[in-house]
């Protein structure tokens, strides 16, 4: 079985090279190249493809790889927000994912956006490096004895809930389908509606799915909501927040601290290097601000989880070809 790889990184290939000796079966050819509609036709020949959450598979790249004779997308990342899955049913093709390769840690890298924007510890850093050892401006909140707000307590959100615990944190959650077992085991408080978690949380971070219906949940009617001062993380799916109602609530002080692995406009920086560019950009402005902390795309970014990554990618595969079950949970369409 051959699979094209899209938009392979230096850890892409060392990863997958690494397992790629338990799949005999299967050949991956790496290239650089992103999935997009203008770089699909150079899957002709391979049975799937291989891309990441920063591709480009709307139903001009399926048609394209369709008419090639793939079969299969292999898509590296929990979401498939990328892929138009209503399309790549009607073409007969497979779209699979990696449904939950290291919760632990997003939520460890949720954790830390929470604590150095809290206590403005890139700032801290930077004026040390610089022999400024002045505080001012640099004080932040006790974590302990304060309430954590966790939308979406699936394996990530739950994940975090524990380390909010060890925390010493009261810890409320919100979730379509609310879990009692994190209930009955402690590590959940109690779950609320939104509008409850809004006004009695300190810390809010966000986890949920991102569909028609959570699509700038985070707005300005619910930052309205929130406590005056709170810090708000999002290592979810940009698309939960708007952005625009971020800022203003960042402005106004609603917002006391914001740690953003992901947001609603970083389709053109995910993974790229633009730093030789003059960029007029959201992702400048959020920067500007001394309570706000951005990483990019990075809060899976482990050896644990790029080992997980490769493997279920590869399983599944592997079931394709042998037309044997998918790792439980991954088949998208």
């Amino acid at each position: 079985m051959k699979i094209l790889f899209y938009g392979t990184a230096s850890y892409d290939k060392v990863s997958f090279t690494k397992e790629l000796k338990n799949y005999p079966d299967i050949k991956i050819d790496f290239i650089d190249s992103n999935l997009t509609p203008m770089t699909a036709a150079l899957a002709r020949g391979y049975d799937g493809v291989c891309a990441f959450v920063n591709a480009e598979a709307g139903a001009m790249t399926l048609e394209i790889l369709s008419g090639f004779g793939v079969k299969l997308v292999l898509m590296r990342c929990a979401g498939y927000d990328a892929v138009n899955v209503p399309v790549a049913k009607d073409l007969g093709l497979t779209v699979t994912r990696v449904p939950a390769y290291s919760p632990e840690a997003i939520a460890e890298h949720a954790m830390g956006l929470a604590l150095c924007a809290n206590r403005r510890i890139h700032r801290g850093y930077n004026r040390v490096r610089d022999n400024d050892f002045n505080l001012e401006g640099l004080v932040g909140v006790t974590l302990h004895g304060r309430t954590a707000g966790i939308i979406g307590t699936g394996r990530i959100g739950a994940a975090l809930c524990r380390i909010c615990k060890g925390f010493g944190m009261t810890v409320l959650g919100s979730d379509l389908y609310p879990n009692q077992k994190l209930v009955d085991d402690g590590i959940i408080d109690e779950y609320v509606e939104y509008d409850e978690l809004y006004r009695r949380s300190d810390l809010i971070s966000l986890h949920a799915f991102l569909n028609d219906e959570s699509h700038h949940m985070i707005n300005d009617a619910s930052i309205a909501k929130m406590k005056d001062g709170v810090i708000f993380v999002n290592t979810g799916r940009g698309g939960l927040v708007d952005t625009q109602a971020l800022i203003r609530g960042i402005l106004s002080g609603k917002i006391g601290a914001a740690g953003l692995d992901v947001y609603d406009e970083e389709g053109p920086n995910v993974y790229q290097n633009r730093s030789g560019e003059i960029v007029d950009s959201v992702t400048s402005r959020l920067c500007s601000f001394p309570n706000v902390v951005m990483t990019s795309h990075q809060a899976f970014f482990t050896v644990e989880a790029l080992g997980e990554i490769a493997r279920v990618t590869l399983d599944n595969a592997q079931a394709f070809k042998d037309g044997t079950d998918y790792v439980e949970r991954s088949v998208v369409c």
